[in-house]
């Protein structure tokens, strides 16, 4: 949590007013018009590209007269101020594309059309288009410009011109940069990227006051859009966005620069070092300016380093992956308290021991339960779980369990004993915890949160933490959490978190919620910034490795001087860090804004060495699924906050799974769920969804999965690539499926580039989908794309065997349950095909097949666990249509072994191991 009032936070961006959108709702005439590529955006032709195929699906009342349908691209492929025609064909073979969202009883009539844009336009221009339709003879033209108030489109065709010269210089990515900036190529450690550490002086600081200093590095060349992860305020990171000119609200951390020849340019600040913060802000002609500040009394030196490359993820990893060797000689492992940290985690965290904290359920009591926090409460809530049959592994104990001085706001209470505060906790902190695990024994952590000063008002002067610790009287920049208050000094800060964490767990606490830890970067004074930031850090980083196994959360903490510190110098475990602003229940704008800021930050943090937390949620709100989608594509841990008895179980049984050994945990992904484009603003939500995407398991064999989620105020019909989902490589088979509608689409083809070759499958089938999502809660879905076994037969007139490992059903990201698998050609006498499943969590395993032998039922398949044979009451064939139309193919269908009730049924015991092994023989 942060315990900050609703009130005093700062608002997200407005909700659009666009409309609808590229695809979005219906105009006077009920038309919904798709496009890919699609307007609104912008997309990047790879420069061995030189055509590029469109995809337009025009949705029509069936009731209406639709006897002349056409559509038409208009572009200005041939020179920016000479726009042209090409009208599209009507294509019928389209018809088995899965369309998602559509309601069961729809009456309308899909018709695709498509044309292709051939040759590459000179000099790297950006090509603009729009499309217009018609329904009707009798109708004139519609511009969907004009009905759907939706921007034109853009395609940038990367090209390496700008490669040609001998020497590359970064004056031919930004113009006008500063003569005092010194500028240093670099290898970089990724493939086709040039790389620049930028160094710049920095005044020093006089006395109390901080040295600052600015440099300009120039106005970015051929700017297209842009994209910046700024400071929203001190705590936090929220995203911003635009398109050619650079102007910021909010210091920026990092830049991203798409330019009109599709390459990025990325620009990271580095701060942290020898108490120096580096930053971006613009002047009026749309400069980057670098903006310094040091703590330190003499001169200090601004750190940023560039990476150009032909993809913002790898330009982004560039930076990212310079920075680790930036900081890493001045990383705290260079120090006798940074060494000693280390001996403590290689002595005593083991990789196993963090992964059985990640994957729990955690419950908060911040929003359920709220500030007036006692022991009753905490027991009436968890007993609420008991009786629902609520399996959670840890309880974090928010705000207001500790002892603290009176005041008339948080910020005037202060600390004054390790001990809780006897109002709500009469018996103690050791005796609520015994009290907690006799009556729950499936709780294994019981976690409680204090803020890295003491409280929110430091620590009380005249108590008996003040009289046992140096302490001294600092000041915070004026605001809401500014003013003067006292705190434990640098000098003591060791010996406070060594004793208060060997207190907690002796009380049995064994992990922690640090808030609050930005109130290092409200410290007004340099002397008290430079002395008191990497003394805390350092202390608290030694405490929880010696003390709590690593087993703690770092929240408030996205200033850049700390996020430095958990760039992965050294082999650390990973922590959970807090990845945005709070989930705010009860006002209704700031749960689309929670999703798109959270994605957006991933972009940076995914690069940290920590796991994103988006923070709790309640699962018995009306956002409560859209809220829930996200924390399970988000690779982070899971925490809910329900009041007690208000709880959705069925939603909590699609994010969690129970283990062989009774445990419930949460199915992470291998990777942490991020924005899949870095440049669409929340202002063109209204014209594109949140995409969301994250991958399972190994390359080849692993899933891209892709959260889709409508984060405006309309319905948004988009269409889909195959080529978006992560992993997925070229000449692949995928099958794509739905989560929400448990529909699957064709088998697709993976392409090179989604604009190209679109209709390369074996059943004319395009490698799209195309997907409808309403406003609101209710306005998101999880697509997973599975790849496709196949197996010849040895008779060429009976269809190929071809086999897609599902993971568990019911699950948001059941692919995640998935261990390994492999599927291979057991016997190549009766063409016998072997699937072997190492599941991690009981459920309903599903295999997708399509190509069965005639007349094959569920008896003529052999599934076993553990080498023995599943009762057959536990599989069943379910028959589903190849584009989601029930029937439409009457060879494919899913299998579904329910290994949960085969588990129990059967007695089965996993031994020492913790794995099921589930394997399938097909005929």
């Amino acid at each position: 949590m942060t315990d900050l009032l609703p009130a005093q936070q700062p608002p997200p961006p407005p909700q659009s007013t666009q409309d609808t959108t590229t695809t979005g709702e219906s105009n006077d005439v009920g038309v919904t018009v798709s496009c890919y590529p699609p307007l609104g955006q912008a997309t990047q032709i790879p420069r061995h590209r030189s055509s590029v195929r469109f995809a337009v699906l025009l949705e029509t009342p069936t009731s209406s007269v639709n006897d002349h349908l056409e559509v038409s691209l208009w572009h200005n492929h041939h020179g920016q101020h000479d726009w042209s025609e090409l009208p599209l064909t009507r294509v019928k073979e389209f018809k088995d594309v899965l369309l998602l969202g559509r309601p069961e009883d729809s009456k309308s009539t899909s018709t695709w059309f498509t044309g292709e844009l051939s040759g590459s336009p000179k000099h790297g221009q950006a090509v603009s288009f729009t499309v217009k339709f018609k329904t009707s003879s009798s109708e004139g033209w519609q511009w969907v410009k004009d009905q759907h108030a939706v921007p034109d489109g853009e395609l940038q065709y990367q090209t390496m011109d700008w490669a040609k010269h001998p020497t590359h210089e970064l004056e031919q990515f930004f113009e006008s940069t500063s003569s005092d900036i010194v500028v240093t190529s670099e290898r970089p450690d990724t493939d086709d990227t040039v790389l620049y550490s930028l160094t710049c002086p920095v005044q020093a600081s006089q006395g109390d006051d901080s040295g600052y200093q600015h440099h300009r590095l120039g106005k970015a060349k051929h700017c297209s859009r842009w994209f910046a992860l700024v400071r929203l305020w001190s705590p936090w990171l929220a995203p911003r966005h635009g398109k050619k000119t650079f102007v910021l609200d909010k210091d920026g951390v990092l830049l991203s620069f798409l330019r009109s020849d599709g390459m990025h340019v990325v620009v990271l600040g580095i701060s942290g070092i020898d108490d120096v913060l580096t930053t971006f802000i613009h002047d009026e002609e749309g400069n980057v300016i670098i903006k310094s500040r040091n703590d330190r009394p003499e001169t200090g030196t601004g750190r940023v380093v560039v990476a150009v490359a032909d993809s913002f993820e790898v330009a982004n990893a560039a930076v990212m992956y310079h920075a680790r060797k930036v900081v890493g000689p001045y990383a705290p492992s260079t120090a006798t308290d940074g060494r000693e940290a280390q001996t403590q985690q290689d002595e005593k965290v083991k990789p196993e021991w963090m992964e059985e904290w990640y994957d729990g359920l955690t419950y908060c009591t911040w929003n359920g339960l709220g500030q007036a926090l006692t022991a009753d409460k905490i027991y009436d809530a968890l007993e609420s779980l008991s009786k629902n049959n609520i399996d959670i592994s840890t309880l974090t104990i928010d705000d207001n369990w500790q002892s603290l001085s009176q005041g008339e706001t948080q910020f005037q209470r202060a600390w004054t004993s390790f001990e809780a505060t006897p109002d709500g906790f009469p018996m103690g902190l050791k005796a609520f915890t015994s009290e907690v695990r006799k009556r729950h024994p499936n709780i294994k952590h019981v976690a409680v949160w204090h803020a890295l000063l003491g409280y929110w008002g430091g620590v009380a002067p005249e108590s008996d933490l003040a009289k046992k610790y140096r302490t001294a009287v600092v000041d915070k920049e004026p605001g809401v959490a500014g003013g003067t208050f006292t705190v434990v000094t640098a000098d003591d800060a060791h010996r406070l978190y060594d004793d208060f964490y060997a207190f907690l767990t002796n009380a049995g606490i064994d992990a922690v919620k640090t808030d609050a830890q930005f109130f290092l970067d409200l410290l007004l004074h340099a002397p008290d910034r430079r002395a008191l930031t990497p003394a805390y850090h350092a202390a608290w980083t030694t405490a929880h490795l010696r003390h709590l196994s690593a087993r703690a959360t770092a929240c408030m903490s996205q200033t850049p001087p700390l996020l430095s510190t958990h760039l992965p110098t050294t082999s650390g475990p990973r922590i959970p860090l807090r990845n945005s602003d709070d989930f705010f229940p009860a006002i209704p704008a700031s749960h689309p804004w929670h999703l798109f800021c959270n994605a957006h930050n991933a972009l940076f943090t995914q690069h940290l060495n920590v796991l994103p937390d988006w923070d709790m949620f309640q699962t018995a709100h009306q956002w409560a699924h859209y809220h829930a989608a996200a924390r399970c594509l988000s690779g982070g841990p899971i925490s809910i906050t329900d009041a007690p008895g208000e709880h959705d179980l069925a939603l909590i049984g699609q994010m969690t799974a129970r283990t062989v050994r009774g445990r419930t945990v949460v199915l992470r992904p291998s990777n942490v769920g991020k924005a899949a484009d870095a440049y669409t603003s929340y202002d063109d939500s209204a014209a594109a969804l949140l995409r969301i995407s994250t991958y399972v398991g190994m390359a080849r064999t692993g899933m891209g999965i892709l959260g889709c989620f409508n984060v405006s105020g309309r319905e948004i019909s988009e269409i889909v690539p195959l080529a978006a989902f992560p992993g997925t490589e070229s000449g692949g088979e995928y099958v794509v499926a739905s989560f929400r509608t448990n529909k699957f689409s064709p088998v697709l083809s993976a392409a090179d580039h989604p604009t190209m070759d679109t209709d390369t499958n074996t059943n004319n089938s395009p490698s799209l989908l195309s997907l409808r999502l309403p406003p609101g809660g209710k306005g998101w879905d999880i697509l997973t794309a599975h790849p496709v076994h196949t197996f010849p037969r040895p008779d060429s007139r009976t269809p190929d065997l071809r086999v897609a490992i599902l993971g568990l059903r019911d699950k948001m990201t059941g692919a995640a349950a998935l261990n390994t698998y492999s599927v291979r050609l057991e016997d190549s006498a009766n063409h016998r095909v072997r699937v072997n499943v190492s599941l991690k969590a009981l459920g309903t395993l599903g295999l997708w097949l399509s190509g069965l032998k005639s007349g094959v039922g569920v008896e003529g398949l052999m599934v076993m666990i553990m080498g023995r044979a599943v009762p057959g009451g536990c599989v069943g064939l379910k028959q589903v249509g190849g584009g989601g139309d029930a029937g439409a193919e009457d060879d494919k269908g899913v299998l579904e072994i329910d290994v949960e009730r085969a588990w129990e049924e059967m007695g089965l015991d996993a031994g020492w191991g913790n794995e099921i092994g589930v394997e399938v023989f097909l005929p």
